[in-house]
């Protein structure tokens, strides 16, 4: 609508305000009048003002990245003001999404210099399943596994574990990874699915604007402005396991400063039948007095208050409890009332940008099933009663030979907490864009003396970074990028990750060339773990064994990633997202492993300069003693490949498939995992499969919407501490098979490879513009397959939602 009004001067002016499609703000939306070099930007209500335009007619071009731009020749009248109010509509296709994680600001997606996955907020909205982590697997280049009806969990690029820190997920620029053990914070979340506005998944490493950790790639899970998300949404949902999950969240905009949202989530379950093996010797128990019910409740608020035109402070708090079953690679925890709570505070403007919060963790009952069982069997089989045996086996075992009870603590309390500070500036000059900003973390991880090695108070560890990243674009297309990070760590000193890219634009789409450094930094478990009365302890000092053998202490491990890739059009309806790396790895930091030889005598002796038993007693003569070292080195490389084709705006098929290799130099000792001067391709696991795919058609309409998904998973091996899902092999080719399918390996029983086909879909239907239904079914066919070491086979699962929504902007149009 333009229309005019009276203005006092020579020349006019222009304003307005910038809307979506649902009558929706759009801070920063660029106007321009491209002739007179003249342009604003919308404020956080989308109003925007061009001062001092001449007399005459002008062609006014209005640009936001994800929507398409829009044109409008205007008449500027002297003296008088021209009101422009634009409404602009979403990008059809995938090359107009936006995300903002790559180098934390606004981007279209071809512009930016990495492979990034979107999980958009319509995707989400149409996804009626409380577990939105399910959506992963319908990503390239992710490895997607699934340990039950609640565990979900992602690997990129190589090398998983059951204890997986090699991918840094963020929430709200706080780091999603908890405390102690470094591991996503999964259901921990105190996000709810309906607050998420959207998940960019980001492949490869991605350390210099993020620090340590984001090392083989980083998931960043932004969630919804009050301001721009406006109205309440209720949901009830239900399935089979029986899980129950009832939602709430609430937006309101109090005044043209202040705004708030608030959210809340309760699921319940039960978890798959299943019963994982117990070894004492070779014998096998149940685990004992397994709970398979799970309970998740979270909730939080933030209060958002504008502070000018284009500036913002939000307060954030958010609580998680949890009760539920979690995969490790010791065996399974028994997860009891295990809470985390965050505060956050951050301001944020047009060019800088300031961070703080404080997370804190709590559990006083969590513990490990298989030592519990462990231990409870040694009391039962020597006398003891039931209630006796089930108590005492939280912190000892009985050794009949002795007839005494040693240390063998299967409770796990956690009391740790966490700060962390960062501050950024950002702006541009002309084709010139700088962004530098610094970074602070300190841990303070507290077990109460019952998983880590602090029995003299928490351990503390900080660590710092600077960073800056330059870009400079030239209007033929090309753009320039080079970025650097210094870290400085309390035990490993000063590390440097630098970054350099270059993509260039042509008419089809966007061709990108990138070298990035990441690093993974040993976790405190890694460091000071002091599991089962020793059987597990941290590698942070180093070990010597009885023939003089000396096992390193772990160092930060390090990849060097190149990658070459294209994200544009083949044609109208066909898109591409292509792209091959190569990654050279080193000191690779290894699941557990055993260091003890108790056939030949080699046992360990000292834990740096201490005898091993004043730190652990009787680790000494024990014939396990599991640990992480690091490895030398391994290359590895692989391509992905996404295609999208667009039938009609309402229909879209993709496709998307990913392959996996690795080169290890097997005349390296340094890649000798068991020390037995034999480097063996087994020794480095890379729990990865060499190929996958998925297809699905998608279809979204104002009423009706809905997706089916194939997905394959070539068969591969799963090595992780005591776990093993592999087939039947020769590990150190002496012609005796160390792994045998469908038996017992080591401490577990070994069901075979992971990996298969399975279909998803889901699909719904909006009664009216605030009700909708939807249906979600995993494994459609019911098929026997197996995601990940001791987890049950994942049946079918079917969950129904019922949404009400009342979106403010609709009602108040």
């Amino acid at each position: 609508m333009i229309t005019g009004f009276a203005y006092a001067q020579d020349s006019g002016k222009i304003g307005g305000t910038v809307v979506d499609s649902n009558g929706v703000p759009l801070p920063g939306a660029t106007i321009q009048i491209v002739e007179l070099n003249l342009g604003a930007v919308t404020d956080f209500n989308g109003k925007y003002s061009l001062e001092n335009v001449p007399e005459g007619e002008h062609s006014i071009t209005v640009s936001f990245v994800g929507y398409k731009a829009y044109k409008e020749n205007v008449t500027v009248i002297a003296g008088q003001t021209t009101e422009l109010n634009i409404t602009l509509q979403e990008g059809e296709n995938v090359l107009d999404e936006v995300v903002i994680t790559a180098g934390k600001k606004l981007q279209k997606i071809t512009d930016v210099p990495a492979t990034v996955e979107v999980i958009t907020a319509k995707e989400i909205a149409e996804f009626p399943s409380f577990n939105i982590g399910e959506m992963a697997s319908r990503q390239k280049g992710v490895d997607f596994v699934r340990t039950g009806v609640l565990g979900t969990g992602i690997n990129i690029r190589g090398f998983n574990s059951a204890f997986n820190s090699k991918n840094l997920q963020i929430t709200d620029d706080r780091v999603s990874m908890l405390i102690a053990t470094g591991l996503p914070y999964g259901s921990f979340s105190t996000v709810t699915k309906d607050d998420i506005e959207r998940v960019e998944i980001l492949l490869g490493p991605n350390g210099t604007l993020y620090g340590p950790n984001a090392h083989n790639g980083l998931v960043s899970t932004i969630t919804k402005n009050p301001r721009t998300s406006e109205g309440t949404t209720l949901v009830f949902g239900a399935g089979n396991q029986n899980v129950i999950t009832g939602r709430l969240r609430h937006a309101q905009v109090i005044n043209d400063r202040l705004s708030f949202k608030v959210h809340l989530e309760r699921t319940a379950g039960k978890e798959f039948n299943y019963v994982d093996s117990v070894y004492v010797g070779t014998t096998a128990y149940n685990e004992h007095n397994l709970d398979r019910d799970f309970d998740a409740l979270k909730y939080g608020g933030a209060v958002h208050y504008k502070t000018g035109k284009q500036s913002e402070l939000i307060g954030y708090y958010g609580h998680s409890n949890n009760t539920n079953l979690a995969v490790t690679n010791a065996g399974r925890n028994q997860i009891k009332d295990w809470t985390l709570d965050i505060a956050q505070l951050k301001f944020v403007s047009k060019n800088f940008f300031a961070n703080t919060y404080y997370t804190w963790s709590r559990t006083d009952e969590t513990y490990a099933i298989n030592q519990r069982t462990q231990n409870y069997v040694s009391f039962i089989e020597n006398g003891f009663s039931e209630d006796e045996a089930w108590s005492r086996a939280l912190y000892e075992q009985w050794v009949p030979a002795f007839g005494i009870a040693i240390p063998r603590g299967a409770l796990f309390k956690d009391a740790s907490e966490r700060f962390n500070g960062e501050a950024q500036y950002n702006n541009n000059w002309n084709n010139f864009y700088l962004t530098v900003g610094a970074q602070y973390q300190l841990d303070m991880a507290d077990s109460e003396g019952t998983y880590l090695l602090d029995a003299d108070g928490p351990i503390e560890i900080g660590q710092a970074g600077v960073y800056s990243q330059f870009e400079y674009k030239l209007d033929s297309g090309w753009n320039f990028l080079l970025g650097l990070r210094a870290d400085n760590h309390d035990l490993y000193g000063t590390n440097f990750l630098p970054k350099a890219a270059v993509t260039k634009s042509i008419d089809a789409g966007t061709f990108r060339l990138t070298y990035g450094r990441g690093m993974a930094v040993p976790s405190i478990l890694n460091l000071k773990g002091n599991l089962f009365g020793g059987l597990v302890l941290g590698n942070g000092e180093g070990f010597t064994l009885t023939d003089g053998t000396k096992i390193n202490a772990l160092e930060v491990e390090t990849i060097n990633s190149f990658e070459l890739g294209f994200k544009g059009k083949i044609s109208d309806k066909l898109f591409i997202d292509a792209s091959a790396y190569y990654n050279m790895s080193e000191n690779f930091i290894s699941p557990l492993r055993n260091i003890v030889d108790a056939e030949n005598g080699n046992f360990v002796t000292h834990i740096g300069d201490t005898p091993v038993d004043e730190v652990s007693p009787g680790a000494s003569t024990s014939a396990f003693l599991l640990t992480y070292s690091n490895f030398g080195s391994v290359d590895t490389y692989g391509f992905d490949l996404g295609l999208n084709y667009y039938f009609t705006d309402a229909l879209r098929a993709s496709l998307n498939y990913s392959y996996f290799g690795r080169s290890l130099d097997t005349n390296d000792l340094d890649n000798d995992g068991n020390l037995d001067g034999v480097v063996l391709e087994s020794e480095l696991p890379i729990n990865t499969p060499a190929n996958k795919a998925n297809i699905g058609l998608h279809y979204s309409t104002d009423k009706f919407y809905g997706a089916i998904f194939g997905r394959w998973i070539q068969d591969y091996d799963f090595f992780s501490g005591i776990n093993v899902a592999a087939e039947t092999q020769d590990m150190d080719g002496d012609g005796v098979n160390e792994i045998v399918e469908n038996a017992q390996v080591g401490r577990t029983w070994n069901y075979g490879q992971l990996g298969g086909f399975t279909v998803d879909a889901n699909f719904g239907y909006n009664l009216n513009e605030n009700v909708s239904l939807g249906v979600n079914v995993t494994n459609l066919f019911d098929t026997d397959i197996r995601e990940f070491v001791a987890s049950p086979t994942i049946g079918r699962l079917i969950s129904f939602e019922l949404k009400y929504n009342l979106n403010f902007f609709n009602k108040n149009k």
